[in-house]
């Protein structure tokens, strides 16, 4: 039986694509960086749809960037796969101190691993990506906090703090609606920034009752949306069947379809 390739098979090919390959070998770390961030965003697709066959082809293309990457590395000098496979070696055992101790050495205590890069960084936020979206760098702050004590001991905490910060949304609701302009856009002044402010505050305390309740805020989104996304086109499917106009309906007549597309998913 032949043997299954390896990742030196896949690293010849790629250094052969190079060679031989006009589009392959105009590639530079830049011009790769939009197929990077779409290949990790369709691994993530594949992993919620459940398809093993999609995900491993999935996985593939995104190896495949992480292949390109290092040959053009490889090429300018500055270091190739084999670096990157023990730059991860070393983080990984590094992070793992009570499994890998020093050679000659005992095991260490077991660690908190933000707790150990706490040790490291100058800043909170240090080493986030810009480009990350805003409930997992929400999530990953709060992660970093609580890996050097500040944290609440149960969800009791974040509970009684996320109905806090919706009081202080009411509060200034209260106040009346924000200012909008000729077109009904809001105007961005110092209410609206207010406003803003409070909200911002009620997601972020949101964000840290699903981490302590071990749900990710990104995720348990993802799924509303998605539970959204199908209950609305039922209720859209429903009015057509029934000679509705979606668009002139109104709120109580859509809020009866809505209620019986619910009342459909349980039974």
């Amino acid at each position: 039986m032949q043997d299954k390739p390896t990742l030196e098979d896949t690293l010849a090919l790629m250094r052969d694509l190079r060679r031989r390959c006009e589009w392959d070998a105009a590639q530079t770390h830049q011009s790769l960086r939009p197929y990077l961030i779409e290949e990790a965003h369709e691994v993530d697709e594949a992993i919620q749809g459940g398809d093993d066959a999609t995900l491993r082809d999935e996985l593939g293309d995104l190896l495949l960037q992480v292949l390109f990457h290092s040959v053009v590395a490889e090429e300018r000098g500055a270091f190739d796969l084999h670096d990157v496979a023990q730059a991860l070696i070393t983080k990984m055992r590094a992070r793992h101190p009570h499994l890998y101790p020093p050679e000659g050495g005992a095991p260490a205590e077991r660690q908190s691993w933000e707790s150990m890069k706490a040790r490291k960084r100058k800043a909170i936020d240090e080493g986030l990506p810009a480009g990350l979206p805003a409930l997992h760098r929400a999530h990953r702050l709060q992660d970093r906090a609580a890996g050097v004590g500040f944290d609440w001991p149960d969800v009791a905490g974040p509970m009684e703090k996320v109905a806090e910060e919706l009081e202080e949304v009411r509060a200034e609701l209260a106040r009346g609606p924000v200012a909008r302009g000729a077109a009904g856009e809001p105007l961005h002044d110092a209410r609206h920034a207010a406003l803003e402010g409070e909200l911002g505050d009620l997601l972020f305390a949101v964000v840290n009752l699903c981490r302590k309740a071990g749900v990710h805020a990104s995720l348990a989104l993802d799924g509303a949306n998605a539970k959204f996304a199908a209950r609305f086109g039922a209720v859209e499917r429903l009015a057509a069947e029934r000679g509705i106009e979606v668009g002139t309906a109104g709120l109580e007549e859509l809020d009866r379809l809505w209620d019986e597309v619910k009342a459909g998913e349980k039974q």
